[in-house]
This record gives C-alpha cells, structure tokens and sequence, in this order.
C-alpha cells in the first residue's frame, strides 16, 4: 500500500533548483535511506513529505488517515522538562482536545454539550483516552525514566526521548533527519536494531554508512533534483550507480560530440551556407537548448593536506597513568606509546573519558599519577566537534582565512575563493555568514580552516557528522595518505573500519584496551564472554535453525583431535552454509523486485523478519564453522 505518491515536483529557493519534475512513491513497510550530496534538498524533501512546506509545482499526495511522524535533528533542549512531559508531547494535538473537553465538561449549557459530544468522538478516533497508557508503553520500551528532567540526561538519552515523541504517535511512516549525529557506538547499535524491529515505514538521512547498510531496504538518490530509486542496500546501490554514471557519461560524451560537429557545420563559410538545411538548423538549435538545460552533477570536494615538517619519531608516551574526575575513575593505569603515523580510534560511550585522554596525551592536562612524555617538533590541527571555534557571525572567508583575499597552501599562495572551491562552496556562499549555512557546510568550513595549515598530528573529534558520503570517503582518502600522526574520535564505524591502524577502547571503570585495526576487528578480539548484544539477539531467533548438539564454548587442549563428533559437525558445515547462502540470495532477490512492497504489507513484513532471520543464520553458520576450523589448526 503507498504512503506516499509525488508526482512532478517542482522547488526552488531563488535560482537554486532543488527539486526538478520530482516523482517518488513510498510503500509501507519500506525502510528507505535518502542519500544525496550536502545542499541537495534532503533535508528539504522531509519537510515537503512531512507538510512543514509546499511546493512550487506538482502533486504530493498522502495516504488519507496516514499518521507521519519525524524526529528532528538536532538534540532536544536539555531543560527542566521531565521525560513523560516530552513523550507525551508527541500527542499535543490528543492533550489539546482531551484538556479542551475537560474545560466544556465545566459548562453546563447546550452549546458545550454539543462540543462536548463532537470532542469526544474525535478524542475516541484517535484513541486518546488511552493516551497514558502509550507513553507508558513506550517509555518501557526505550528504558526511559519518566521522573527524569532532560538535563539529567546526555545526549544519547535525549535523543531516545525524541525517538519517543514520535513513537507515541504510532506513525504509518517515521522520518529521520541524521538521527545518529552525537550518539555513541552504543547508542547508534541500539538506535539501529530498534528502528529494524519498527514495523512502519522509514524515510531516513544519515551519513553512517553502516547504518544505511543494515536497515535500508531501498535507496533513494536527491541528485540534480531528480530522484531514483535503487531496491536493495547501500553496497547494491554502489554498484547500481557506478554503471549509471558511466553510461550517463557515455550519453553525454556522444551528445557533445554531436553538438560539436553542427557547432562547426553552422560557422563554414558562405559555399555551405548556400546549401544549409533549415531543419538541420533547426535540429542545431534544439541540440543547443538541450546542453542549456542540462544540470552538470555537482563536483566533488578536492582538498588535501599540507603536512608539516616530521615531528620525533615518538609522539606520547603514557606509563601507568590514571586519572579521575570526581569519584568516576576515567583511566586506570594505562601504559601506552604513540609513534608518528599512527592512525588512532578512540571508542567508547560519550562522557567516559575519550576527550581526558586526548589532553593527556596532548600535554593539555596533567594525570592524577603516572609519568607523560611528551614529543617534539608536534604541529597539532583540532578539529571541533562542537564547533566552538567558528563565528557564526562572520562569514566563511573570515573564519577560513581571517578576511585575507589568499590562503598558502602546499607551498603556494591562493585566492581564497579559489580555495575554498576545492570544498564545494561557491564564491557566494564564502561569502555567507556561518549562522546561515548546513551542519554539513560548517563541518567542511572546519576543515578548510584545519587543512590550510601546515600539520603533522591531527586531532580529529567526530569528523564525520552531517558531511555527504562522497567528502566522507575523500576525508578517508587523505588520512590514510596522511604521514603524520592521527588520533580520531569517532562513532562512525565504517570511518573507523577504514582509517584506524589500531583502536583504543574504553571498558569501563578505568579500563583502556588496545587493540589492532578498527571498530570490526575489536569486535573479533575482544574476550569470548563479552558477547556483542546484536549477535545474541539473532542467535535466540535462529536458535531452532542451529544445531542443538552445537556445545557454547569448546574448550581443547592444545595437542589433541577434535572429536568425532566436532569433525562430523564441521565436515558437514560447508554445505549447511552454502545452502543457507543459497537460501539467503533468493530471499534477497525477492525483496529486491519493485513489485515486492506492492503486496499486503503482512506479507512484506513477514518476508522481511524471514530475511533477518536467515542473514541470522548464515552468520551463526559462519562463526560456528570459523571457530571449528581454528580449533582443528591448533591440533
């Protein structure tokens, strides 16, 4: 069943054309990710979708009685409001009319009877004598204390309560604007399965690329006002795109070629003037109005990093240090060395101690106990996640450059607009004040300040939130070209997967772990009996698919054989998990058919727990057959 139907959609804001003959249309039961360059009209489309604005042309119909909900982006306000107060405000509209009927049930005349009747019908329409009862329920669900004020909270929590807000209102389609900027690892992994397990419909933006893989179903791309649509995930859409591109480029190439030769048909002298053909005079004109009215992709952004001179071969060195805010232990005893390029993840929840290590090994504070060396020749770049450091007031040239016309950058002098090009800003838009701009375009003013001077450590906290993928993956590209020495603060898994050389992970109670590689491979590395909660939940839905003989831990002496009963166990796992993979393609090539969300939305609902639950599986098969064939290595 559709939600949502556009059909030629027009909008523009001044001569900047956002959407351009627009259609699109959502099914229920669709988990869609809106993906698109910064500035693109994202944002935009939600607010269309959710009625916040209307368009200058076409049609945007809604499914009559369909209840849309959003959660915005930004955090709520961490005020004296208490959390039953937030949740309940996601049914203002069923609070109003229940506090209207109780202000008429005062009256004793005709007139507020006959109010009274009508409020009362819609109040029962909506189902909002049972209003206390839903925030109930859904304060239990996201383990909420409803006594609670949201100053007490941090920002993962609040953002739970904005989930809440709108999951009170029991929506046929959820909108979701970045809804993992500032979370942690741990509250975007909870965020992730609770928005998998939501039956309605999802219309999401977000930057995470891991999250755009795990939960879509479907991609949409806002590129040059049109939009099209991609069946499956993130990694299909890739590829999907890839082959468009080129053949868009292929058309294109073909087109201006064309365009060319009539180009130079047309301004041959007087002898083929003579013998010109008014209609391929006219087919030149037509060809010339078609290259007009053709929106080039936007480019990429193209910075790059000026290092500095190398700093000494050691960067910090930490023996035995700890240190303690209050009576929370943030580090105990931790011994640590930093030599130049490496290329550091810091992980951990929010508030646990990530930005007191940093200064520790900056040299901006000093530890409780333990000894703190120091390196030399350090040129440190900060990166803000906050952005603290820009003036909102002052424009994008002012707070890149200081109001200087040029920049020296890799040893040559540029205009400043020439430079700040390279980041996608237009010589109008440098000349914007801050306050105006996208939390996408502050991130990339921050790091056309960060990378205009000479660096050999950068110290990067949450880089990655609001920026489109495409400068993500340019941002990849430069760090791991970086010879200098980084230390990254992100809850980006895919950023961290693909530029740390090894992470640093914060357990609890003081405790920091290192280990080799990114977020994954800590995954891999971590002790047996911290089980990673995603896992566990997939393996108690598939516990009838595995094996009841399979024992929980196989202990084996090294030296000794498996048993009989492992060898058959592992002898027969290859085909179990090929018939399983087997099983699991179709299934994916079912969903991915356009007509699969056409269907009764049970059906398409049932179909994709099936799905989850055999990805459940073959994972379960992969692990089980990966730990068996270690065990018969060591034998």
């Amino acid at each position: 069943m559709a939600l949502i139907r556009i059909d030629a959609l027009t909008l523009a804001f001044g001569n900047r054309v956002l959407l351009d003959n627009a259609a699109l249309q959502i099914e229920a039961g669709e988990r869609i990710a809106l993906v698109g360059l910064n500035g693109a009209g994202k944002s935009t489309l939600l607010k269309l979708i959710s009625g916040e604005l209307h368009p200058d042309n076409g049609t945007l119909w809604r499914a009559p009685g369909a209840r849309i909900a959003q959660l915005p982006q930004s955090l709520p306000a961490a005020d004296e409001r208490l959390v039953r107060d937030v949740i309940s405000a996601g049914l203002a509209d069923v609070v109003a009319m229940r506090e209207a009927y109780e202000t008429l049930a005062q009256r004793p005349d005709d007139a507020a009877m006959r109010q009274l009747e009508q409020l009362q019908q819609q109040i029962e329409a909506v189902d909002g004598w049972d209003l206390e009862r839903k925030v109930e329920k859904v304060l239990t669900r996201l383990g909420l204390n409803p006594d609670q004020t949201m100053a007490e909270l941090s920002g993962g929590w609040r953002r739970r309560a904005a989930l809440g807000a709108a999951l009170v209102q029991e929506p046929d389609l959820l909108l979701l604007d970045e809804p993992t900027n500032h979370l942690d690892i741990e509250a975007i992994e909870w965020m992730e399965q609770m928005l998998l397990d939501f039956k309605g419909g999802l219309l999401f933006i977000s930057h995470d690329r891991a999250l755009v893989e795990h939960l879509s179903t479907a991609i949409v791309e806002l590129d040059r006002g049109i939009l099209t649509k991609f069946p499956g995930n993130y990694s299909r859409f890739l590829e999907q795109k890839e082959a468009l591109l080129e053949e868009e480029a292929r058309h294109q190439a073909e087109f201006d070629k064309k365009l060319a030769q009539e180009e130079r048909w047309i301004r041959q002298g007087i002898k083929a003037r003579r013998t010109r053909n008014e209609g391929r005079v006219r087919a030149l004109e037509q060809l010339r109005r078609e290259r007009s009215q053709r929106r080039d992709r936007q480019g990429k952004a193209s910075f790059s990093l000026d290092d500095a001179e190398k700093s000494g071969k050691l960067v910090a060195e930490l023996e035995n240090v700890s240190h303690a805010y209050g009576d929370k232990r943030l580090i105990n005893n931790l011994s640590l060395k930093v030599q130049r390029g490496d290329r550091i993840g810091l992980i951990g929840p929010n508030g646990i101690g990530k930005s007191t290590l940093l200064k520790i090994l900056l040299g901006q504070l000093q530890p409780d106990s333990g000894q703190v060396r120091i390196g030399t020749k350090m040129e440190v770049a900060y990166f803000d996640q906050m952005r603290d450091t820009l003036d909102l007031e002052k424009t994008v040239i002012d707070n890149v450059s200081g109001g200087r016309e040029s920049v020296d950058v890799q040893g040559r002098s540029r205009h400043i607009i020439s430079y700040l090009s390279d980041f996608l800003f237009s010589a109008e838009r440098a000349r914007t004040p801050v306050k105006a701009l996208s939390g996408g375009e502050c991130n990339r003013v921050l790091l056309a300040r960060l990378f205009s001077k000479p660096a050999n450590m950068l110290v990067l906290d949450e880089p990655t939130n609001d920026l489109d993928v495409e400068t993500l993956e340019l941002l990849e590209e430069i760090l791991m070209e970086f010879n200098g020495t980084v230390l990254l603060v992100s809850h980006d898994r895919s950023f961290l997967d693909n530029v740390v050389t090894s992470s640093l992970v914060f357990e609890g109670e003081g405790r920091v772990q290192e280990y080799v590689g990114g977020y994954n491979d800590w995954l891999r590395q971590r002790q047996p009996n911290v089980i990673d909660s995603k896992l566990a939940v997939a393996k108690a839905d598939v516990v009838a698919a595995v094996p009841s003989t399979k024992p929980t831990e196989v202990r084996k002496p090294v030296g000794r054989k498996l048993s009989y009963k492992l060898q058959r166990e592992l002898d027969a796992l290859p085909a179990e998990l090929e018939a399983a993979e087997a099983v699991l393609e179709s299934m994916q090539q079912t969903i991915a058919d356009p007509d699969f969300y056409a269907q009764d939305n049970t059906l398409v609902t049932k179909k994709l727990d099936e799905l989850q639950q055999c990805e459940a599986r073959v994972e379960v098969l992969m692990e089980r057959w990966l730990e068996l064939e270690a065990l018969q290595e060591e034998s």
